[in-house]
């Protein structure tokens, strides 16, 4: 009975699946037409719908700031194409159009320190790959020494080599998770906010931030963010008004 419910269940799940791509798709090419027909805020609702969905793709966040650049919202324009580049790094079309919106909305960035600049070229991804690829050569050259007869040179200088690019492959995953492109980076959607030195409208004002200018979220308390802000400043600003690009 169990192998015919779990046989039952694999069918239903095979059966269903190209049913829900099928939807996803229609609700796709729905949110384009009504882009197209210059009904951004129709645009808007359909694209969103496909993300709360879990239907996540570089172009569909591409879209999304497309329709709210359209609209004049330049803050929610920056973040989705943030989050097209975030899943898709080469995406020429959202990096062109990123530049394009911060030079208008004149965003801040936060500047990435010297060796983020060096790692950059790759993403956390390609290192974790070569981080678990040099973890189990390691392990199989371990292995190797341990039941061979002889010690052999190549097996312990490949040994060497493992380990030096898992450590390598692990500070880097550290210090880009952790960066200006890390998963703590947020963007600022909100219109004419100033990041203070204390949770109080009251409190003075640390830095002025444009929408679409990038934080990097420290803390929450409350209805609040303690963010580490571009110019290496830091200051506290209404959480309402800043997104994480990483969902």
């Amino acid at each position: 009975m169990k192998i015919r419910a779990s046989l039952i269940a694999f069918l239903f799940c095979a059966l269903a699946t190209p049913s829900v791509l099928a939807q996803a798709d229609a609700e796709f090419a729905k949110a384009t037409q009504e882009y197209a027909q210059g009904h951004f805020k129709e645009a808007i609702s359909g694209y969103e719908a496909l993300i709360r969905s879990g239907q996540w793709s570089a172009n569909v966040f591409y879209d999304l700031g497309n329709a709210y650049f359209r609209t004049g919202d330049l803050g929610r324009a920056i973040l989705n194409y943030e989050r097209a580049l975030a899943l898709e790094r080469h995406h020429p079309e959202a990096t062109a159009n990123l530049q394009i919106a911060r030079d208008e909305a004149r965003a801040l960035e936060i500047q990435p320190s010297w060796p983020e600049r060096y790692l950059q070229f790759t993403s956390v991804n390609q290192y974790s790959i070569a981080a678990a690829t040099a973890f189990w050569l390691a392990i199989f050259a371990v292995v190797t020494l341990i039941f061979s007869r002889r010690r052999s040179v190549t097996v312990i200088a490949m040994l060497i080599c493992c380990l030096l690019v898992f450590a390598v492959a692990v500070c880097a995953i550290y210090t880009l998770d952790r960066g200006s492109k890390g998963r703590a980076v947020a963007i600022v959607t909100g219109e004419n906010v100033q990041a203070r030195l204390a949770t109080a409208d009251t409190a003075n004002a640390v830095l002025a931030l444009p929408p679409g200018s990038e934080i990097k979220i420290l803390s929450t308390r409350g209805d609040w963010i303690y963010a580490a802000l571009p110019n290496n400043l830091r200051g506290w600003i209404p959480a309402k008004n800043a997104e994480q690009v990483r969902l």
